[in-house]
């Protein structure tokens, strides 16, 4: 294993003071790259009572050296969805670095990195905590499916709709988000606009990409700039400038500058548009289309269109409309989002 070492509308949880049945010591947050790692970056400082020293484990990456820059971080290799092979591999990382007294717990946001850390964590008696993923609406993931069946391992839903027996509602990363009064229609088009597929290997989005060629010049001025960051699309023969990667400072910065916002519908994408007040437009990726593993892209788009934090739109059919619409909404953190209650060790 590769180890990396750099220096140091959701229904409110009943007030309670700290409690005191967390066990001492260090804890080690695990995530995947991408949303997985959003989502624990994010949810950390409301987690209750608050974390002593913590370590992380995830893959590296530019989003991880930039998210996490400053803390203690353990790099293992890349273990892609429902890879089993790289599972087994990451098994042998986490014995390596779980054993010994040095860690007091694991929390993970999934996805296929925290089978083998939460695995490996209850063999050797450490309280383990799995948060399924926000993307997931209507019942756990493959990652959530096979922690639960570990015993011990407490378990979290981030919507109250499907919790039941062992699986818990303590808070969701959207929670910290709300709809504001919009923003006024820019005139005389666009001049500023971000689209992003997210950097997920081998999986393309050309079907979007083809309807964003088209669509855009009808509502962006002449002069515009639009950052395409495509990922693995090919964008042959489209007539646009795309960007494999975008450095996450430089695509932070157009975000926080953008008209507009047009993502596919990934967790990191989506919370990066919220960050900075932006209600994107989210386009799910399709499983029939050889886009993504499963279809719970749509989970993500309908949940934050209910919200009123997105316009959600299939990629054959998003139009002017949705863009624009888009365009004069906004979004402002919560000051204070609500407490995240973990249960027992």
């Amino acid at each position: 294993m590769a180890i990396a070492e750099i220096q140091p509308p959701a229904r409110p949880v009943a007030a309670a003071a700290p409690p005191s049945w967390i066990r001492p010591g260090r804890t080690l947050l695990v995530a995947s790259t991408g949303g997985h790692l959003d989502q624990l970056h994010r949810l950390r400082p409301t987690f209750a009572p608050q974390l002593e020293e913590v370590e992380w484990v995830t893959f590296d990456t530019p989003q991880s050296r930039h998210l996490l820059a400053g803390e203690v971080v353990h790099h293992v290799p890349f273990i892609r969805p429902k890879d089993f092979a790289g599972t087994r591999a990451g098994a042998a990382a986490a014995i390596r670095l779980l054993r010994g007294d040095r860690y007091a717990r694991v929390i993970s946001t999934g996805a296929a990195v925290a089978v083998p850390f939460i695995t490996t964590a209850r063999s050797l008696g450490l309280a383990s905590h799995y948060i399924e993923s926000a993307a997931r609406s209507s019942g756990p993931s493959l990652s959530g499916a096979l922690v639960s069946h570990i015993p011990g391992v407490r378990l979290y839903a981030q919507y109250v709709a499907w919790t039941a027996g062992r699986w818990q509602y303590r808070g969701a990363v959207f929670d910290a988000y709300r709809p504001q009064p919009g923003r006024p229609q820019v005139a005389g088009g666009l001049g500023k606009v971000v689209v992003t597929f997210g950097t997920q290997r081998g999986y393309g989005f050309r079907r979007a990409a083809e309807r964003l060629a088209q669509t855009l010049p009808q509502v962006c001025r002449a002069d515009a700039e639009i950052l395409w960051q495509t990922g693995s699309t090919d964008t042959s023969g489209l007539g646009i400038h795309s960007h494999d990667l975008v450095p996450t400072a430089d695509l932070e910065a157009a975000v926080s500058e953008a008209d507009l916002v047009v993502s596919h519908s990934g967790i990191g994408s989506a919370l990066l548009a919220l960050k900075y007040g932006r209600c994107p437009v989210l386009v799910p990726r399709r499983l029939a289309h050889g886009e993504h593993t499963d279809d719970h892209q749509q989970l993500i788009a309908g949940d934050l269109s209910r919200r009123r934090l997105a316009v959600q739109a299939e990629a054959d059919v998003v139009g002017p409309e949705h863009l624009l619409t888009a365009a004069t909404m906004a979004a402002t953190t919560v000051a204070e989002p609500p407490a995240f209650i973990l249960q027992p060790d």
